[in-house]
């Protein structure tokens, strides 16, 4: 069998997608599946045309129009018609390559498999107007969401996404769910500074993922042993949102024991993960959220809004808190609850199991095989 992946944009520039799509081509090579990533110049302009990543190969082709992140590649097309495949699958709905890919399957008779990564409905939780949404109910219209309509299968991460892909429109025989995968073994907790309890936050700081109320709440714990990390540099979530989100939050800030230190990645990231104490987000929509599942595999509790791996993976007051999406004295409250080691503790053998359970990448690797084989 051989998988052809097709996304806008892949590393450097790090993304949760396209960390989903190496690690899937990662997992398939391991079992001898062939699956090249075929992608664009999207932030990786002085990236090779063609390159690996670890095992994984990588074609990268030149964008000759871009709007939003819809980015024009047309040499792809005959690039992908000249391999040999069996199944293409994409990353991403309204997405150039997505089309081109589901065309190209269409017409040589091959199977199609589409992962939504939460880009179905997720606009509709920003704070955008009607013009600023029109790109979205034009794509829509004009193409007549045959990318997910007409695909052989369309995966979602949750349970939300699920269910947003049943509101689109997606026929339920046509659909699964499979989640993100996370190497727990890497995210081993180590032994913490018992004299400080540390919170993290980690995610790209946008507006849409609402970090006033853990900034409050630190206003209220002002006075505690406590310090909270910020991990992220500052990013829009839509081409439309409004820019000096992160000075906003630095004056908020002011005076208080927060330290933004920008974007971490690898190893280095990891051991923020194992040296805090709790981790917070307090994020008003996520498809999924990839670092809520990387602080679950660490062993933190997780205090969090009701939004994407949460959803299943944080029981309240047995492996985290729910909070709504502007409760500050709640999170004040809950820190001081996980101040108890012995509570932190219990709570991240909880979260721990689970994430080990229902996100091993090997029984996810092999869920996306079995759905190779249904489709072909």
């Amino acid at each position: 069998m051989r998988v052809i992946r097709t996304i806008e944009c892949f590393y450097p520039y790090v993304t949760g997608p396209a960390n989903q799509a190496f690690n899937i081509s990662k997992g398939l090579y391991e079992k001898e599946i062939e699956s090249p990533i075929f992608t664009s110049f999207f932030n990786a302009e002085n990236s090779k045309h063609e390159e690996y990543f670890d095992d994984v190969f990588v074609r990268r082709f030149r964008i000759e129009k871009k709007f939003m992140k819809y980015a024009i590649t047309p040499s792809m097309k005959k690039a992908i018609e000249n391999e040999k495949f069996d199944v293409i699958h994409s990353h991403n709905y309204r997405s150039y390559q997505s089309s081109l890919a589901f065309g190209i399957a269409k017409r040589m008779n091959k199977p199609f498999v589409v992962n939504t990564h939460g880009t179905l409905l997720a606009y509709k939780n920003f704070n955008m107007g009607f013009f600023s949404r029109l790109p979205y109910y034009a794509y829509d219209l004009i193409t007549l969401k045959k990318v997910v309509n007409r695909a052989d299968m369309v995966v979602a991460a949750t349970k939300q996404e699920y269910n947003e892909a049943l509101e689109f429109g997606v026929k339920k025989e046509n659909l699964r769910t499979i989640p993100v995968g996370i190497n727990v073994k890497e995210y081993e907790p180590a032994e913490k500074d018992s004299s400080m309890l540390n919170l993290l936050f980690v995610g790209r700081i946008s507006r849409n993922r609402n970090l006033q109320p853990i900034i409050k709440a630190m206003k209220i714990l002002k006075h505690e042993n406590v310090k909270l990390t910020v991990v992220g540099g500052e990013a829009k979530s839509s081409e439309t949102s409004k820019e000096g989100y992160f000075d906003e939050l630095k004056k908020l800030a002011n005076g208080l024991n927060v330290d933004f230190i920008g974007p971490k990645y690898g190893k280095e990231l990891r051991d923020y993960y194992k040296k805090s104490d709790v981790f917070i987000y307090t994020s008003l929509y996520e498809n999924f959220g990839q670092t809520i599942l990387e602080a679950g595999a660490a062993g933190l509790p997780i205090i969090s809004t009701k939004t994407g791996v949460a959803n299943d993976i944080v029981e309240h007051k047995k492996t985290g808190f729910i909070v709504g999406d502007d409760e500050p004295k709640k999170i004040a409250d809950y820190v001081m609850e996980l101040s108890d080691k012995s509570k932190r503790i219990s709570f991240r053998k909880r979260i721990r199991e689970k994430v080990r359970k229902d996100f091993d990448w090997d029984n996810i690797i092999n869920k996306y095989i079995e759905i190779y084989k249904s489709v072909s």
